[in-house]
């Protein structure tokens, strides 16, 4: 490991315990707060995190000032169950209707700038069960305690199943190894595929955002070049629990990931992004083929609406 990313581990990973809510809220002052939550098909789930952060963080103390859950399509309650608990529920296709939506997760945490007015931007996965609010205070805290803090992921055990510690395949067999071959700096981040982290406004709106399952791997690198080891962290938040997806969907998340790396490692394009996968059939293995994510978003404060909604 690098000299200073061994550093930076003793300067920049803290445990959510290291700041309590009241020494939060001092340090709030005027910084507004957003927490966002992607969403397809979580009902199951949505409502149980909506309501902790309300009730923890928005009703006892009002360390967030913004909830929003960002519908991509689902085909379930999750719209309605996510409104019950107290979210404003916005569809993603209604927001930047000029630019033509496409499918990912990315997509939507880009677009979710347009329809926030935070300072600060928590992004929260909406498939979390058991779900504490020091995720997202964890998170949040060293942005409100330190002005050189710009971009924070959490870290935390990930079990598989009742087996602790087997979660997260795809940072293990892909990321990992990337990060640790191509960019060193990060070698130190515990879960840098992790689906929750906060970032400054000002830093997101400059970052391009892959549109799909590479857009936390682009994002630490991006903000790795633009702002710095040091101005990144991670914050220590217990245990996340999660629904985990077969081997074939891990495939294709593996593949999106690889690709979102080779784009920032050429600033080229692969020749055939697509991934071939098989499956068993009653003759034999058939292939299947899926796209790889190819498109990325630019910069949000390149895009025309959303420079005179700041300028309004």
């Amino acid at each position: 490991m690098l000299e200073e990313v061994e550093r930076w581990l003793t300067r920049r990973s803290w445990s959510a315990a290291d700041r309590p809510l009241d020494r939060l809220m001092a340090a709030k002052r005027g910084t507004t707060v957003s927490v966002v939550l992607p969403a397809l098909d979580e009902e199951a789930t949505v409502g149980d995190i909506v309501t902790a952060i309300r009730r923890e963080l928005m009703e006892a103390v009002p360390l967030v000032d913004e909830l929003v859950v960002v519908d991509s399509g689902s085909s379930d309650r999750t719209a309605e169950v996510a409104a019950a608990a107290g979210a404003r529920v916005v569809h993603r296709d209604v927001i930047l209707p000029r630019i033509p939506a496409v499918p990912g997760k990315g997509e939507v945490l880009w677009r979710s700038l347009m329809v926030t007015t935070g300072d600060i931007v928590c992004f929260i996965d909406a498939d979390l069960r058991e779900f504490s609010a020091n995720f997202v205070s964890g998170i949040v805290g060293p942005l409100l305690t330190d002005p050189e803090v710009q971009f924070v992921k959490a870290m935390y055990d990930r079990p598989l199943g009742d087996v602790a510690g087997q979660g997260g395949r795809v940072t293990e067999l892909v990321a990992r190894p990337l990060l640790n071959l191509h960019w060193p700096q990060l070698a130190g981040f515990v879960q840098p595929l992790g689906g929750e982290y906060a970032a400054r406004r000002s830093l997101l709106e400059r970052l391009p955002f892959p549109v799909g399952y590479g857009v936390e791997l682009g994002l630490l690198v991006d903000a790795l070049h633009t702002v710095g080891l040091d101005a990144l962290a991670q914050v220590d938040v217990g245990s996340r629990k999660h629904r985990h997806q077969d081997g074939q969907a891990l495939g294709r998340m593996a593949a999106a990931i690889y690709r979102t790396a080779q784009l920032r490692l050429s600033r080229g394009h692969l020749v055939r992004p697509s991934l071939i996968q098989f499956e068993r059939g009653e003759d034999g293995f058939v292939p299947r083929t899926h796209p790889v994510d190819t498109e990325e978003r630019p910069p949000m404060r390149e895009i025309g609406e959303y420079a005179a909604r700041r300028a309004a």
